[in-house]
């Protein structure tokens, strides 16, 4: 029998370790990033540039196969052609329809396929459960699996059980890259955002993700540069670059290029590419698609002109 769990990883950055968050100067320094302005050749470009970090997501219990595959469509061509905006870069979808997402999309695709698994959304599975369910997701084709800790588990302290849990996902991942939701709006504080971020990294992380979209707060300006410069402090001490995805609460053009400009300012150009930046989102491409015309346009479209994701 295979065992759920690989040599233990010791984590190794215990809450005493871990650098004290100043709420106070976070905060400040978020609100800065929103009152940015951008103009007009800058703005067209980041807001193809946020297209193209796209997680376009569909997570609801009436999913269908075809309903995945409209997702699929706009995320392989999100706008007529004319407009030169590039695909999304991935469809985030449950476990049971990346078949149905690998069907339509074909092997290779420039829109790669995330799945949520590992017990999404609650954390609150049995390890062989979150295990079987992450080996499955990666069989039907997933190139991405976004799973999400234990939050019960690391509030009451049993840190090295949630990481050997990232430790022990990553490893039934497989090819698949990992994200590691953290589910911020239940994480209280930003010390613990912090730590999280810490843990999940050293546990095998290739991003770390704020929030599962079923939980408020999601992912908001503060809580994404708290966790931002936890990727960069990690990169300076180890010369791994990690992935940062925030999902949930980001609905229009404006709150996404004030996460770009959050993104460069922090961690740099590198960091500008959906290889390491990713935006979850289910409502916001059709608002980046209206500015986008706009932009070339001189003139808004109706939202009638868009199609749902």
């Amino acid at each position: 029998m295979t065992p759920l769990l690989s040599a233990p990883r010791r984590f190794s950055s215990p809450r005493d370790a871990v650098p004290t968050v100043d709420q106070v100067m976070v905060e400040e320094r978020a609100a800065a990033f929103a009152r940015r302005s951008i103009k007009t050749g800058a703005k067209l470009a980041g807001l193809k540039m946020v297209v193209s970090m796209m997680d376009l997501t569909t997570l609801e219990g009436k999913d269908t196969p075809g309903k995945v595959a409209c997702l699929c469509r706009k995320a392989l061509q999100p706008i007529e052609p004319k407009y030169n905006v590039p695909p999304c870069a991935a469809v985030c979808v449950y476990p049971n329809m990346v078949r149905h997402a690998r069907r339509f999309l074909g092997d290779p695709s420039p829109v790669r396929i995330a799945s949520v698994a590992a017990g999404f959304p609650s954390g609150q599975y049995p390890l062989r459960t979150k295990l079987e369910e992450t080996r499955r997701a990666a069989g039907d084709g997933a190139d991405e699996i976004d799973m999400v800790i234990d939050r019960g588990a690391f509030l009451a302290g049993e840190h090295q059980k949630v990481s050997d849990e990232i430790a022990a996902v990553k490893e039934a991942c497989g090819a698949a890259h990992l994200k590691v939701i953290l589910e911020t709006g239940e994480l209280v504080t930003y010390d613990n955002v912090r730590l999280a971020s810490q843990l999940a990294m050293e546990a095998g992380a290739d991003f770390i993700k704020t929030s599962t979209g079923k939980v408020q707060p999601a992912a908001t300006l503060p809580v994404t540069l708290v966790m931002l410069e936890a990727i960069r402090d990690y990169f300076f001490q180890t010369g791994v670059r990690i992935g940062m995805k925030p999902a949930g609460g980001i609905r229009t053009a404006k709150q996404s290029l004030a996460y770009l400009v959050m993104v460069k300012e922090t961690l740099g150009d590198d960091w500008l590419s959906p290889a390491l930046f990713r935006i979850g989102a289910s409502t916001l491409l059709n608002d980046v698609l209206m500015q986008i015309v706009k932009t070339v346009e001189g003139r808004y479209q109706s939202a009638d002109y868009f199609s749902l994701p």
